[in-house]
Parts: structure tokens; C-alpha cells; sequence
């Protein structure tokens, strides 16, 4: 079912571009709408989607077209390579070696060349070898990661400080089966501007010589250096390698993505895109006809009329959930348990969870009873087992297991990025269903919440995979993961355990299908049993496109819509 899938997409991609050829060719230019509105709820709040802030933002959906890499997120969740970018291949040997090779063309916006000093930077930020002393003398990452999986098996990238090759090497015996997923599109940077502003003359020696001080201030740019506010986009550091560069940013002009006149592919065909994020007033937008693109949660955007599109509900590759926090009300995995008894998951996914379809299998079936394993493996059936306890909302179970624990009225506060309709609905379908256990729960919904509140602000963030607040998911994510692992950028609730650390590393490296059956079994029946989170379903998504639009391909992922936007046109009607 899986290969049909992408077998579906990538006909689905060939067939776009066809389309492109043959609408361009039977319309004149000035049928052509120059500019296109493109409302996402992501939050762009960092160019840098490696970092936690950019991650969970939602860089993927807003800068793939932008900064470019080895592949991309297609339409089912798959990795696509990027041969415009460059190729990467696996060499043959005893140990995983991947072989990448930039493009010869390949030059930034800026004129400067893309090189494999990008590598050697996205390898430092995120491997997790660079260290400082915490607090309490205990060693802390440098660098503000979202996850470090997969890099943290890189023993050694060669690269010649402005080569276009470079050798990448897993450490021996390690092995790490979705390296598709590493040097991607949003997360690849450009060195040649953090080492300008640093002052070295190269990242390349820079990472070689490994100089604390030098480090420290390398990680603190790379952290905090591409941060987005509106009004404030220095051309000088926000270069592109993509088709797209951002030309401009303001809260009431959006984020503006032009051509980018350096791009050696192929040329984006609209010039203009215009990105409307979270917090956008899209009904007004949309009366405006300022919008030719709609990707926001399901039912997120209360009475939202969408006359004039062709509207997609589907089911998304995120997980909606609650990541709950491991301290105060929910120190104790008692806690967590107590309060999942009485979250009614099915009756949030009859209400909530598939609106505009109906599944008969795979994705937005039902509730969601995995935090490991998507809805359409074929792993998922047999690992759900534990779930079954957590499903129809259980006050008086909940109340009990809330004495036994020595909690009394409890106030939960449930935290997530408004305004959002559906959530907020799910917030008190939620605090109906857990009154009658004695625990309050409160809507701490914000037009500024952001999940490192957690624990301070809420004791609960609402939202999809790794709590993000817009699109989430890949087929093959590893911010699944990476949201539960000890010490990682997206683990928002500060989940800890060995155990859930190695099985997760062993899914990483292994694809025999009996062993990673077993890990996930193991997995899965650990996690129901410490609570770090409560998935609901999948993270229903609407994808619309005027009447006019063509060219674009629903993509309910991290990439979003957008994931093909130089490939759009709008025509005059």
C-alpha cells in the first residue's frame, strides 16, 4: 500500500509539471496572476529549521522552495531527491558511507557557492558533540537542536573547506536507515554568512579545530542568528538557494517570497508568493481574494467560506496530541495516567478529529493509539494493544487512579497557539469530560503560546507532532521520535527513559521487519505506560486552492502546500 502511494505522488509530481508545460503553453502571460496568497498556519519564527524554534514553527512548510537540499518532503511524507540541489549516494562498504555532490551551478542569492561547508556546519549544530557546562556542572548542547538523530551517528564529515563534494561516515557499527532524511531542504544554512558573521575565515576548520570559545560562538549564531521578526530581514544573512528568496517580512504586508535570480533550476513560474502565517485573519483574506492557497488545520478557522476553491480535507501525517509536561501536576506517571483516563479520545475523533471525510482505512480511521507507528503501517495493528484502556473517557477510573496517586483537584492548564477553533473545542471537550473526575482543566490557548511554556505556562500543549501548531509529519519523521528522546530540542516535556532511548535508536538502525515489529511493540507499551503524551488522531488538515490554481498537489506533511510553489500559476478567470 505504501509503495503505491508514493508510486501515486511521484506520478502525481510528473504529471504537474506536464500540466505547467501545457497551461503556459495555451495561455498568455497576462492570464497570469503575478502574485499568489499563500495562507499557512505555520509561525515563522526562525529561517533555521534545524533549531528547535524553526522545527516546530514550521520552516519546512515556508522555506522549502527557499533553502534547498539533498530531498524534500513529497506529498505522502516520502523523501524526494533534490537533483537540482545535488545527489547523495550510498558508497559500498562495511561501514555506511553516503557520498554527496553539490550541484556545479549550485550558488546562493548572494552570488556565493553552495559547498559542502553546509554540511559540515548542519553536522556540528545538530551531532551533539559540542557541550558546555549546565547549571549543575552536568555537560548541556551548544547548540539549540531539534533533534539529533541521525547526525549524532555521523563519526566525520570530509569536506574540503569550498569543495562541492564531501564524504559523509557513519561511526562503525553504527547504522542509520532514514539518512534520506539528513541535509534536507529548510535545514541546510548557509555557512559562508554565519562564518562572515562570526569573523573565521571557514566553518569547515573552524569545526576541525574545535575551539570552545570559537564554538560558542558559532552555536550562538546559528541558534539565534536567523531568528524572523516582521520588519527586520537582512538580505546579507537571509540568502536562498532555492528558486524563492524572501524579500520582505511585516505584519501587514506578510512574508513575501520573490524570484530568486541566482536559481539554476528551473525557474519559478509565478514571481511573486506571499505567505500568510498563524495569526492571519484568513476569512478576511479570503473576502479580499488576497489568497489563492489555504493549508491550515481542519476546522482551526471558525465559519471560514471557501467559495471560489477547490477545498481537500484529508488526514495529515502529524499527530494531534497532548504533550504533557513531567513536572508539577504531572511529576508522576500516576498523574499522567490518571488524567488520560478521562481524555475522551473517541469521542474527540468523532467530532473532531475527521471532518469532511470519512476513512475506511490507514490515516484518520479513529483515534489514534500509537505515538511510534503511523496509522497505515503495517505495524500498527499489533502494537495498539495498550491503547484500548485510554479510549472512551473514563471519569470514575480517573478519579480513583487520581487517589491512589495522592492528587486532589487537580487544574490542568492546556496550552496552544490561538486563535484555533478546532482545539479550542477540543480543550473543553476535554474539560467537560474530566469535571467529574475533580480535575479543572483550563483553555490556555495564546496568540504568542509557544511549547517551551510548557511547564511554566501550561502543564499541557496542544497540538500536532512535537506540539506543533501547523503542518507536522513525514512518512518516515524522525521528530516523532526525537519529541520523546532524552535531552532532544522537540522534547518539550523533558521525557525521560533509557529504555525508550535504545529501543528508539534501535527502530533507527535496523529495518528487519520482526525486530522493528518488537520494538514497537516495546515501545508503545512503555509509553502508555509512563503518559509522556496522549495522541488523539491524526491531525486533520484543510488544503484548498482557487479556481484558476494550478499546479498544486495536496501535501498534508511538514512541507505543507508549499512544498511545489515554484511550480504554481493562477489564472485569470
Amino acid at each position: 500500500m505504501r509503495n503505491h502511494r508514493i508510486l501515486r505522488s511521484t506520478l502525481a509530481i510528473l504529471a504537474a509539471g506536464a500540466l505547467m508545460t501545457g497551461a503556459l503553453a495555451g495561455c498568455s502571460a497576462k492570464n497570469k496572476i503575478p502574485s499568489i496568497g499563500y495562507a499557512v498556519d505555520a509561525v515563522p519564527s526562525s529561517y533555521n529549521g534545524g533549531t528547535t524554534l524553526g522545527a516546530n514553527g514550521g520552516a519546512a512548510a515556508l522555506f522549502s522552495r527557499v533553502l534547498t537540499g539533498f530531498f524534500y518532503t513529497g506529498p505522502d511524507g516520502q523523501p524526494v531527491a533534490d537533483t537540482d540541489y545535488g545527489t547523495a549516494k550510498p558508497v559500498p562498504g562495511q561501514s555506511q558511507t553516503i557520498q554527496y555532490r553539490l550541484n556545479p551551478e549550485g550558488v546562493y542569492s548572494d552570488g556565493a557557492p553552495t559547498t559542502c561547508d553546509d554540511l559540515v556546519l548542519e553536522w556540528a549544530a545538530r551531532s551533539g558533540r559540542f557541550t558546555k557546562p549546565g547549571p549543575n556542572g552536568d555537560p548541556v548542547p551548544l547548540f539549540d537542536a531539534a533533534s539529533t538523530s541521525g547526525y549524532s551517528d555521523i563519526e566525520r564529515v570530509d569536506c574540503q573547506p569550498g569543495s562541492k563534494d564531501a564524504t559523509v561516515a557513519f561511526r562503525p557499527e553504527h547504522h542509520y536507515v532514514p539518512w534520506q532524511t539528513l541535509f534536507n531542504s529548510s535545514e541546510l544554512m548557509p555557512a559562508h554568512t554565519l562564518a562572515q558573521a562570526v569573523g573565521v575565515p571557514n566553518i569547515v576548520t573552524a569545526v576541525q579545530t574545535a575551539d570552545p570559545a570559537m564554538m560558542a560562538k558559532i552555536a550562538q549564531f546559528w541558534n539565534t542568528g536567523w531568528d524572523l521578526k516582521p520588519g527586520n530581514v537582512d538580505p546579507k544573512l537571509f540568502v536562498s538557494s532555492g528558486p524563492y528568496r524572501i524579500d520582505s517580512y511585516s505584519a501587514t504586508d506578510g512574508l513575501v517570497l520573490v524570484q530568486n535570480d541566482k536559481w539554476w533550476g528551473n525557474k519559478a513560474l509565478t514571481p511573486r508568493i506571499v505567505l500568510w502565517p498563524k495569526g492571519t485573519d484568513v476569512k478576511q483574506k479570503v473576502s479580499d481574494k488576497a489568497i489563492g492557497v489555504i493549508d491550515v488545520g481542519a476546522g482551526s478557522v471558525k465559519d471560514l467560506s471557501m467559495g471560489g476553491f477547490t477545498v481537500n480535507q484529508v488526514p495529515g501525517r502529524g499527530a494531534e496530541q497532548l504533550v504533557l509536561s513531567t513536572g508539577g501536576v504531572f511529576a508522576s506517571a500516576d498523574a499522567r495516567r490518571a488524567f488520560a483516563l478521562c481524555v475522551p479520545r473517541q469521542a474527540l475523533f468523532d467530532k473532531l478529529g475527521h471532518p469532511g471525510f470519512t476513512e475506511q482505512s490507514g490515516l484518520g480511521t479513529g483515534p489514534l493509539n500509537s505515538r511510534t507507528v503511523q496509522a497505515d503501517s503495517v505495524y500498527y495493528g499489533p502494537i495498539v494493544g495498550p491503547a484500548a484502556k485510554y479510549r472512551t473517557g473514563d471519569a470514575g477510573a480517573a478519579q480513583q487512579a487520581l487517589s491512589a496517586a495522592g492528587v486532589t483537584n487537580p487544574i490542568v492548564r492546556i496550552g496552544y497557539r490561538a486563535p484555533d477553533d478546532r482545539r479550542a473545542q477540543t480543550v473543553a471537550m476535554i474539560a467537560a469530560a474530566c469535571h467529574a473526575a475533580g480535575i479543572n482543566v483550563v483553555d490556555a490557548g495564546s496568540p504568542t503560546f509557544v511549547p517551551t511554556q510548557l511547564g511554566t505556562a501550561a502543564d499541557a500543549v496542544l497540538g500536532s507532532t512535537a506540539g506543533a501548531p501547523g503542518p507536522a509529519g513525514s512518512l518516515t519523521d524522525r521528530g516523532t521520535t526525537a519529541a520523546l528522546y532524552t535531552g532532544q530540542g522537540l522534547n518539550f516535556g523533558h521525557y525521560s527513559n533509557g529504555r525508550y532511548d535504545t529501543l528508539a535508536d534501535q527502530l533507527a538502525a535496523d529495518d528487519n521487519s520482526s525486530d522493528v515489529l518488537n520494538y514497537d511493540t516495546d515501545a508503545e507499551g512503555l509509553l502508555w505506560g509512563d503518559m509522556p503524551t496522549i495522541p488523539l488522531f491524526d491531525t486533520p488538515r484543510t488544503i484548498a486552492f482557487g479556481d484558476g490554481m494550478q499546479g498544486g498537489i495536496v501535501n498534508p506533511t511538514k512541507a505543507g502546500a508549499g512544498w511545489n510553489m515554484d511550480r504554481w500559476v493562477y489564472l485569470k478567470g
